[in-house]
């Protein structure tokens, strides 16, 4: 290896040169933008702990992914938030409920691909991710719920069913449950491996989705254990997941660069809410630059391997780069 003051590392630096090797860069296709869509507005609502991001009405959506279809941006994801809730979590399933109905309007105007989020946590008046017996999560009778909820989703007409609640078995069971009623083609974006992390609390502000007791380490995986990342991940692509999700995205770096070099499948990671707060907090203020933190962080995921990033930062990060 020549040293220096033969090799001067620092000429790769130089400007054109250090353009020209950039590995990797951030393309808007790439990225999936969260939306938040709550039935009870009448107009839009920005949410406190995510400076920037909004809880939006139906109405307003045709727009919105208008806007983000026309910046190059890969998928929307949609989370729902319903006026009602109940112990069964019925609105999840239920062909007026809030996503489907937005599904349908945004069809009206868009052709940009729709991700389903998939969970009870915004539907149940317990907040937990499935239905209740005796004080606990029951695993098994809520896949029969998620089975509902996904073939409501794609009839609904959503590209691809994104489920979150970590249950063991769910891929499967949508996957057969998607079959079964004619939609072979509806993909599935499975949340392989979803922690059990401190970075969620502003979506759940957001989402309203907050447990009435308890917490969700039953089924959310333990983030310091790396076997469970792995089986889980294993597991779903073995059920039938189409792109597998690590998440939150910033302290799982390492999962992600393992599952791509491990699996060889599509990794796509999520840059949740927690890790969106920070930056947008310390940009306002003016403790860092928002756009380079933001590049930068961008950068780094998809430099572990990630193929797609889930971001609330899709929108500006995409009108950057276009100029728009």
């Amino acid at each position: 290896m020549h040293q220096y003051p033969v090799s001067r590392l620092r000429r790769y630096r130089r400007k054109g040169v250090r353009e020209m090797l950039t590995s990797f860069e951030i393309r808007p296709s790439r990225l999936i933008y969260p939306i938040f869509v709550d039935e009870s507005l009448e107009r839009r609502e920005e949410i406190k702990s995510m400076p920037g991001q909004y809880r939006h009405t139906i109405g307003e959506l045709p727009a919105l992914c208008t806007r983000a279809g026309k910046l190059g941006i890969g998928a929307i994801l949609l989370f729902g938030i319903p006026r009602t809730k109940d112990a069964a979590g019925t609105g999840a399933y239920s062909d007026n409920g809030v996503v489907q109905r937005a599904i349908r309007m945004i069809r009206k105007k868009s052709t940009i691909p729709i991700v389903a989020d998939l969970c009870l946590c915004e539907y149940t008046s317990s907040g937990h991710c499935g239905l209740l017996k005796n004080g606990e999560v029951d695993n098994d009778s809520t896949l029969d719920i998620y089975g509902r909820i996904a073939v409501s989703q794609a009839g609904a007409g959503a590209d691809w069913i994104a489920p979150s609640g970590m249950m063991d078995g769910q891929v499967g069971h949508i996957r057969r449950a998607l079959d079964e009623a004619g939609f072979q083609d509806t993909s599935i974006l499975s949340y392989a491996a979803k922690s059990a992390s401190s970075f969620y609390g502003p979506f759940r502000e957001a989402a309203g989705s907050s447990p009435s007791s308890g917490d969700r380490k039953s089924h959310q995986l333990n983030y310091a254990s790396r076997f469970e990342q792995m089986l889980e991940i294993e597991s779903d692509i073995a059920e039938g997941a189409d792109v597998i999700l690590v998440k939150p995205a910033l302290p799982n770096l390492d999962i992600i660069s393992r599952a791509k070099e491990r699996f060889g499948v599509p990794v796509a990671a999520y840059n949740v809410s927690g890790e969106y707060s920070m930056l947008r907090a310390s940009a306002m203020n003016g403790w860092t630059n928002y756009r380079d933190t933001v590049e930068e962080t961008l950068v780094s995921i998809f430099r572990a391997g990630a193929d797609i990033v889930v971001t609330y930062h899709a929108l500006e990060a995409a009108e950057w780069i276009s100029g728009k």
